[in-house]
Formats: structure tokens, C-alpha cells, sequence
């Protein structure tokens, strides 16, 4: 059965939200997008204004799609966001790990992190399991084992831009399900099974912020912002040819190659004066253009290097968001990232993927919808402190069950709300277990009475 999901990614420059039906595969029914209004480099400046670029773009979804969907699933922007890292221990009186004791553990890590007051958990991340000692255990999910540990990854976010964004959405008439980092998401659609395996940095650069993320030893280790986008460029560009924006935007859509300078000339209107154009050298606008293009991309290599995670030269950087549009700038990368290998983000194959979608500009969207699909990372507690995962329910043999043997009332009373809610679970197939355990002779005293009485309540 298909879950009807809306994506909304809420960007400095534009809105884009996508409604999808998703069951572990996304197929899309609709998007729409709308230019944003009460937003400056990802954070909230005006509720109202960015309320209604919200529903503009969402309304737009629905008539497209032919569906009214109430719930959604946004981005948050990486302008306020922190990380922490913290660890957790659990003993494993089973001696077998099941989902239970690894969101056990990892709930365990999440409550020894020292969380600032004025932030909220978003993302816990778990990079490292511990099996008995046994490090980087890529999935400790039915080992059998004494004790089980993880190193976590906490990201957080104010609590004012949490409760802003939520304000803008909700006044819309839409309410939030999920809260997905807007880094963690670009990396999402953007990060390939080789990227997985060895590690990559995903680098979204939008109309005004760039968003870093490094992806290592299965899971998101580090994250970093800059207030610096595409609009900027355009911004330099209408500043020293005093030009209108909207010609200094095709201009550097149209005209520049980060390989190649020309010594063409072009003719631009001039601010204010609609009757006259004044001639300009393509090669004074690539030295516009290139300048702050490398120094991005300058900053954005100190800020990798500063996570002290690239100690392999393995390492694939991946460029994605409207910037990486630039022609050439997949190899200026390369010259500035130590030689790493660069390449531009390639859109999923997702079925009715309409093709403006395929654009790089829209990597944090399709990142939701993939997110819901399952595409997040092998475990993860959400925003809602909810563990994630992918596995089977795990459910555990009503004959594995082991008796208490401490006479502590307060554990007997544990044990006992344990077995009926595992009973009230029972299914038809496991109904001759059940009669086989109530009717063991070894199974006497309370232990004997509860099962009696839950077999006549269910």
C-alpha cells in the first residue's frame, strides 16, 4: 500500500515541494515551486510572507498531482545548525542484538549528550558499533554478543528557527511529520553506493548559502554552512557592470565557462538608463565570476579540512545545488580540493521524475522523498525520537522468553507488562506456540496465571 508524501524544501531563493507516492520505491504525482519571500539564507525573516510562498508552492503540488495532502516532511537549513558527538553502552542479558537493543543503545547515547537548552535534537547518527570490543561492526543486527556500544553523531538546531519554521508551515494548513537536516537530504539524493563505501563530501550550494556535509564510516560525521550562493555571483556581476539583476543572471548562466576566457564582447542595459547599452568584455565578467567562485570554494576546502575526516584519499566531493550549474566548475573544484575527485550530482531514477526535477537546484527535495523511501542511514533516532531503520520487525519467540529470577517486585512487574504486550501481539501462525508454552509444566505460579488470563483476554 503506497503512502501519499509531500516534500517541501524551503530555500532562500525558491520553494519546491513534491508530493510522491512512497513504498520503498518514490513514484511522483506532482511538484510545484514558488520564489521565497520572509527568508534570508535559510532561516526565517517573516512568517507571513514565508507562509504564503510555502502554499504557493504547495497548492500548486496538490493541483498538479490531484491530491490533498496534510502532513509533510521539510528541510531545515544548515544556518543554525550544531553537532555533538556522544557514546552508549548497553549489556545484552540475551546475549543477541535485536532492533530493540540497538534503539536501547543508541537512546542510551542520546542521554548521556550534553544538549544545550536553547537546541533540539534533530539527528542521531550512529558512525562506530562496538560488538564485544569488535569496532566499526557495520550492522550489529542479529550478532550474538555480551555487550553492545555506539558512537553517535547528534545534530541539533535552535529552537527558535525550529519553532519559526514550523509556525510558516503551519499556517498553511499543512502539519509537519519530519524535520530532515537540508544538508543531510542533498546527500541523500546526491551520494552514490561508491560515495557510501568510501566517503564523500556533498556540497549544495544554493541561491544564497552553501551547505557542506561529509559522509563517513556510514553516516553523516560533519556538517558546515557558508552564507555565500549562486546569488552572490549575480549579485558581483549587476554591481560592476551596473547591470539589472535578471541581466546579470543570464549573463552568468549564458556566457561564462570557468575553463574558457573569452575576449568577445557583449552589449548589457545599463541601471536606469532603458534606452542605452554599453558594450563589455566577457573577459572582465569571467574575472567577476571566478573570483568568487574560487573563494567559495576556498572556504568550503578549509572547512573540510578542518573536520580532520579526509585522511583517505579516497574521498569523492560532490557538487550539487543551482551553482553547480556553472560550466567548468567541476574542474575548478578539483584544482582547489587537494585533487580529490569531483564530480556534479546525478538525479536518482525515480519513477515520474518530471525532468525540471533532474535539476541540481532541486538535490534537497528529492532527498525527502528518498528519505521517507527508506534511503536514510541504517539507524537513525529522528526528530521525533523515533528510531528508523530498515530491518523486519523483529519478534521475538514466545519460547526464548526467559523467566525473571530476581525477586525484585519492580522487575517481576517489568517482566510481566513485557510478556502481555508481547501476547496481545500474538498472529494465528504462532497460536500453537502459545498453547505449547501456557501448557509447560515449568511454566507454573504467576508466570502460569498471566498467560492463562491473557490467553482468555485475547
Amino acid at each position: 500500500m503506497n503512502n501519499t508524501i509531500l516534500a517541501i524544501d524551503i530555500g532562500s531563493t525558491k520553494i519546491s515541494a513534491v508530493i510522491a507516492n512512497v513504498n520503498h520505491k518514490v513514484q511522483i504525482l506532482g511538484h510545484g515551486v514558488s520564489v521565497s519571500q520572509g527568508i534570508k539564507k535559510g532561516t526565517i525573516s517573516n512568517i507571513e510572507l514565508a507562509s504564503k510562498s510555502i502554499k504557493s508552492a504547495v497548492n500548486d503540488a496538490k493541483r498538479v498531482s490531484g491530491t490533498n495532502v496534510s502532513n509533510a516532511i521539510v528541510t531545515i537549513s544548515n544556518t543554525y545548525a550544531k553537532s555533538i558527538n556522544s557514546s552508549g553502552i548497553v549489556n545484552l542479558p540475551n546475549n543477541e542484538i535485536t532492533i530493540k537493543e540497538i534503539n536501547r543503545v543508541m537512546q542510551t547515547a542520546l542521554y548521556n549528550a550534553k544538549i544545550p537548552n536553547e537546541y533540539r535534537v534533530i539527528h542521531v547518527l550512529p558512525y562506530n558499533f562496538i560488538v564485544d570490543e569488535q569496532e566499526f561492526v557495520e550492522d550489529p543486527f542479529g550478532m550474538n554478543a555480551t555487550r553492545l556500544e555506539v558512537n553517535v553523531n547528534i545534530i541539533l538546531i535552535q529552537k527558535s528557527s525550529l519553532s519559526n519554521l514550523k509556525k510558516a508551515v503551519r499556517s498553511t494548513g499543512i502539519e509537519i511529520d519530519s524535520i530532515v537536516l537540508g544538508g543531510y537530504a542533498s546527500a541523500i539524493s546526491s551520494i552514490t553506493d561508491e560515495g557510501k563505501n568510501h566517503g564523500a563530501v556533498i556540497i549544495d550550494m544554493g541561491g544564497q548559502t552553501s551547505n557542506l556535509v561529509i559522509y563517513a564510516d556510514n553516516s553523516i560525521r560533519y556538517h558546515d554552512f557558508l552564507g555565500v550562493g549562486s546569488n552572490h555571483i549575480t549579485n558581483d556581476l549587476s554591481m560592476a557592470l551596473h547591470t539589472p539583476q535578471q541581466v546579470a543572471e543570464s549573463i552568468k548562466i549564458n556566457y561564462i565557462n570557468m575553463l574558457e576566457i573569452s575576449n568577445e564582447t557583449i552589449k548589457v542595459p545599463i541601471i536606469g538608463d532603458k534606452n542605452n547599452k554599453k558594450e563589455v568584455s566577457l573577459d572582465m565578467v569571467y574575472n567577476v565570476v571566478f573570483a568568487r567562485v574560487e573563494e567559495t570554494l576556498m572556504i568550503l576546502a578549509k572547512s573540510i579540512e578542518k573536520s580532520n575526516l579526509l585522511n583517505q584519499t579516497n574521498f569523492v566531493i560532490i557538487l550539487t545545488g543551482g551553482m553547480a550549474k556553472l560550466k567548468g566548475i567541476r574542474e575548478l573544484a578539483q584544482s582547489i580540493f587537494n585533487g580529490l575527485a569531483v564530480r556534479l550530482a546525478q538525479p536518482h531514477d525515480i519513477e515520474g521524475l518530471f525532468n525540471e526535477l533532474k535539476d541540481p537546484a532541486y538535490s534537497a527535495v528529492i532527498g525527502l522523498l528518498l528519505y521517507k523511501a527508506g534511503h536514510h542511514t541504517p539507524y537513525e533516532i529522528d526528530c521525533n525520537q523515533q528510531l528508523l531503520h530498515t530491518k523486519e520487525e523483529y519478534k521475538e519467540s514466545l519460547l526464548d522468553i526467559k523467566l525473571p529470577t530476581s525477586h525484585d517486585e519492580q522487575i517481576d512487574k517489568q517482566f510481566e507488562i513485557e510478556l502481555i504486550d508481547r501476547i496481545s501481539q500474538l498472529t494465528s501462525d504462532e497460536e500453537t506456540e502459545f498453547e505449547d508454552l501456557s501448557s509447560l509444566e515449568s511454566k507454573k505460579g504467576r508466570f502460569k496465571k498471566i498467560l492463562n488470563w491473557a490467553k482468555e483476554l485475547f
